[in-house]
């Protein structure tokens, strides 16, 4: 299972590249309170531009997105994997057959190698000859990722990850570790297919030919095994493959011979190869995957620096305002907070602050109305956050986005949270559609409201 809230270091790097490429295409997000928390992490410029990140890309979707692509990615490699199974299977099949007719010896061997040296080759020019690509396997395994994920959220996650990976050249061992490890899979179903077909099943071995001379298979088939009979496997002689190009042989040793060097020459041309590549580049991926780290001469990131480094923080507009509000999923926050804490929002300057008989342990914020007093405010919360805050709102006011987007914000700095609506004085009333908008907004901000003071509730945390 993958654990949903503890984001590995390369999954902090991916979403960092990630929501890079997003702005870049998108331009910048409205990142105020994800800026704000990471300048409170008190790390270095890479690890708050990841801290910055990963709020992002819990807010937005990209970090259950980044959940379902793994999960994709796991169910594409099962069914690659089911396909190597079921290759290694039909290579040995085919290759022997039923047991009715003899077996060319050659013929098997081309059918159980012929294709895996073909391919291995192809990836060994690829290594020397390309830069990194995903090769055609790769691509087929990114696509199936993509189309089993089936969230609109991953649409940067593949080039982000392609993107991170290059620049350390990972991506030919990461996929050379998924194309060795599934050949090696299948090569060894095939040898294993190979071992049971010949220990149930009694074949005949020949060789066959109509321009090439004796001579040749002779020294052909010794090369060959040369190799293998090192490791133990049997060689058969001059005379055993002479006789087996006129007929299949009936006696159990020369059958036996043949079979030993058959398994032999799979198990040393076949499988070892592709397992000492998948060796190598899983160590290739592990060494290479600790080293990798983001490039912050790239301009974007070069960006954040002036907003998340303090020697160069400014005050006022950074961004132009974002075309929709990102709006939170609940309006708990998710550190644990201590102390209640009781502030309002842009409140009539007729109306008394504080409220008379203010519990004791209650702190009084006072009223914020300036910029400058919310970013302060914000600031000292997501250092100091209360376990309890009571926010009074004047509902006379429209509770437009900037209100609301607050609102939110401040929510998510305490461990609980309710919005007093104050009610009119007595020469007052409220506009019905307009309080309906601020219960509406407010219920969608998942934020608990009312119309009486919650007093007894910030100071003993029940009512």
């Amino acid at each position: 299972m993958i654990d949903a809230s503890s984001p590995t270091a390369f999954q902090r790097l991916w979403l960092s590249e990630t929501i890079r490429l997003r702005e870049e295409h998108a331009g910048p997000l409205e990142d105020a309170e994800a800026n704000r928390r990471a300048r409170s992490e008190h790390g270095d410029l890479t690890e708050r531009i990841q801290h910055r990140a990963l709020h992002l890309a819990r807010r937005d979707g990209q970090w259950q997105a980044l959940l379902h692509w793994l999960q994709g990615a796991r169910l594409a490699g099962l069914l690659l994997a089911l396909l190597a199974l079921a290759s290694g299977f039909g290579l040995a099949l085919a290759a022997l057959g039923d047991g009715r007719q003899p077996v060319n010896v050659f013929w098997a061997l081309g059918s159980l190698l012929g294709l895996n040296l073909l391919m291995l080759l192809g990836w060994l020019l690829g290594l020397l000859l390309t830069r990194d690509h995903p090769g055609a396997l790769g691509r087929l395994w990114l696509w199936l990722s993509e189309k089993l994920a089936r969230d609109a959220s991953a649409a940067q996650l593949a080039p982000a990850l392609l993107l991170m990976l290059q620049r350390q050249r990972l991506t030919r061992w990461g996929l050379g570790l998924m194309v060795n490890g599934l050949w090696t899979l299948a090569m060894l179903t095939a040898l294993i297919t190979l071992l049971l077909l010949l220990a149930t099943r009694r074949y005949g071995f020949v060789w066959e030919t109509t321009i090439l001379g004796g001579d040749t298979f002779i020294a052909l088939t010794q090369a060959i095994g040369s190799l293998p009979a090192l490791l133990g496997f049997s060689l058969p002689d001059i005379d055993l493959i002479r006789a087996s190009g006129d007929a299949a042989i009936a006696s159990e040793a020369a059958r036996q011979s043949w079979a030993g060097w058959l398994v032999g020459v799979v198990l040393v041309y076949g499988l070892l190869p592709r397992l000492l590549l998948a060796l190598l580049c899983l160590w290739r991926w592990q060494t290479g995957k600790g080293a990798l780290h983001l490039d912050l001469d790239l301009p974007g990131y070069g960006l954040l620096r002036q907003r998340l480094q303090p020697d160069s923080e400014r005050l006022g507009i950074c961004d132009l305002a974002p075309a929709t509000l990102h709006q939170p999923p609940s309006g708990a926050g998710t550190q644990a907070g201590s102390g209640a804490l009781l502030l309002g929002i842009e409140l009539d300057g007729r109306r008394t602050w504080p409220p008379a008989a203010l519990p004791k342990g209650v702190a009084d914020a006072g009223v914020i109305d300036s910029r400058e007093q919310r970013r302060l405010l914000l600031e000292q919360l997501t250092r100091f956050p209360p376990e309890r805050l009571a926010i009074v709102c004047d509902p006379r006011r429209s509770p437009d986005r900037g209100t609301l987007a607050l609102l939110g914000e401040l929510a998510r700095s305490a461990g609980a949270t309710r919005i007093w609506l104050l009610p009119p004085s007595a020469s007052e009333s409220l506009d019905s559609a307009r309080l309906t908008d601020w219960h509406q907004a407010l219920d969608k901000l998942g934020l608990a409201h009312g119309d009486t003071a919650p007093l007894s509730w910030l100071e003993s945390g029940h009512d």
